[in-house]
């Protein structure tokens, strides 16, 4: 016999809820709409070889189904430490202001930026990209004086021009991307940080692709302020965004006029939840805590130089298999990014068709271009967890028979036979 008592899964909606349809005979009746509930979340399998997110490395996901702690409790405030510390290490520096942001990495540029300048303020903002452009409109909503400094996208900016700049306009701060993920192109900073402190500028630099990916040294460098992201060289899902401030940086906070535009982010409130004192801010994202403190141990265990060292041989494989496929990257020679590698779409082929024939044929994501680069670039990543020959053998067998079945000339498996040399060499 049917159980009565066991309802359908499904919602029940007064219709006053719903849009207006046409009028009928029972208009004005409340009735019960009922609405299927979705079904269980399954998506697709895919392969995330865009410009982020890359795939989550298994652990992490483990470390994700851990029971929550409350975000006082004192097992979670261990686990707070723990992470601060593994994160300073990442950025290989000892500034005590190290943690990550509740919130994806743009929450990271916004925090620098609101907490270093006030209405006024100077200051200098390299545009190479999409993600500079992103600052200066940023800093503009400070009521700061923005000066932007613009070379072609793709290239990268002189330390000679740089140098020009400080000394025309002598900016309280100079911004800077480490690695532009619009282009692919990897900035050189080694010796920014000095020259801005001749002209006592701090400089602020954008590492949401590079922390994990490329060398960043925040103390040698002298890097006064940076903010990055959990879901690329991390191999975490998106969702925190770790910042680190100098004494420098922390000095001009503190010696503020104004207060900071953001309550949220302003780091004269949330760094007393993350000091010892452990003063209430925010409710914190347990489980994106948990997900960031794995993603870190997974660095360590590896190393910092070998990480670099395995970004830099996986990119060399894939872009010897790009090339002989005949595609160019979008960056200058020199400066080409190992964990985005990004390429001009070859003349005469839709870069939408192509990326929706690599994803629903292949279930492999690769990013289109933004800005300038709209339609003429595919940013291809292989970072993170995903830095591993499996998924450079993929990207370039997929890609090789999607552009062959739009027109496109290739030798066939000559993107293969390319990595594999690469890889033996």
């Amino acid at each position: 016999m049917k159980d009565e008592s066991i309802r359908p899964y499904v919602l029940i909606l007064p219709s006053s809820s719903l849009p207006p349809t046409t009028p009928s005979s029972s208009e004005g009746k409340e009735k019960e709409t009922i609405v299927p509930i979705p079904g269980q979340l399954n998506p697709s399998p895919r392969l995330l070889l865009g410009p982020g997110p890359s795939d989550v490395h298994p652990r992490v996901l483990g470390a994700m189904a851990t029971p929550l702690l409350g975000h006082l409790d004192p097992q979670f405030l261990v686990l707070m430490n723990e992470t601060q510390e593994m994160l300073r290490e990442a950025f290989l520096t000892k500034n005590h202001l190290t943690f990550p942001i509740s919130a994806t990495g743009m929450a990271g540029m916004e925090t620098c930026l609101v907490n270093l300048l006030e209405p006024g303020d100077k200051i200098v903002v390299c545009v190479v990209g999409f993600f500079g452009t992103r600052q200066v409109e940023v800093a503009e909503r400070t009521g700061a004086n923005v000066i932007r400094l613009d070379v072609p996208w793709g290239s990268v900016f002189d330390l000679n021009q740089l140098r020009d700049a400080l000394t025309k306009h002598r900016p309280k701060v100079l911004s800077i991307v480490h690695a532009e993920t619009s282009t692919g192109a990897w900035q050189p900073i080694e010796q920014l940080g000095k020259l801005c402190h001749e002209f006592g500028t701090l400089l602020l630099v954008d590492c949401v692709t590079s922390l994990g990916c490329i060398p960043l040294k925040v103390d040698e460098w002298e890097l006064d302020a940076v903010f990055s992201c959990s879901q690329k060289g991390l191999s975490c899902p998106p969702g925190m965004s770790p910042v680190s401030f100098s004494p420098r940086a922390v000095d001009v906070i503190v010696k503020r006029k104004s207060k900071v535009q953001s309550w949220y982010f302003d780091m004269t409130i949330v760094q007393k939840y993350w000091d010892a004192d452990r003063h209430y801010h925010h409710t914190a994202p347990i489980t994106m805590i948990y997900a960031i403190r794995e993603g870190l141990r997974l660095l360590h265990e590896e190393g910092l130089e070998a990480r670099w060292a395995r970004h830099l041989r996986h990119h060399n494989a894939i872009k010897a298999g790009l090339n002989a496929m005949g595609l160019e990257y979008s960056a200058v020679p020199g400066h080409q990014l190992p964990q985005l590698n990004a390429v001009k779409v070859p003349a005469g082929i839709d870069d939408l068709t192509v990326r929706k024939k690599l994803l629903n044929e292949f279930g492999i994501e690769i990013g289109g271009g933004l800005g300038d680069f709209k339609g003429k670039v595919w940013r291809i990543g292989i970072m993170g967890h995903n830095a591993r020959a499996n998924c450079v053998f993929q990207a370039l067998a997929a890609l090789e028979q999607c552009l062959v079945s739009v027109g496109y000339k290739v030798t066939p498996g000559a993107g293969i036979a390319a990595a594999n040399k690469a890889y033996a060499g």
